[in-house]
């Protein structure tokens, strides 16, 4: 089920970021990029619709995934 980053909190929005960020294997390639770089590389994404925060009720689990493109 999508959740709209809209209908989230700025800090619920902001725990649900980090948690994805600190994940174990989430790379980011070469470059290191601070914590609030991070955040704010994702919450552009959001706002961009480039990626959608996905949730699961029968784990009560948050996911952020790449928007599927409609073209």
């Amino acid at each position: 089920m999508e959740i709209p980053y809209t209908q989230l909190s700025e800090d619920t929005l902001r725990a649900v970021i980090e948690e994805y960020i600190t994940r174990e294997g989430t790379d980011y390639g070469e470059q290191d990029y601070s914590l609030e770089q991070k955040v704010q590389q994702l919450k552009s994404q959001l706002q961009r619709r480039e990626v959608l925060i996905s949730y699961d009720p029968d784990t009560q689990t948050c996911h952020l995934l790449p928007a599927i493109s409609q073209t």
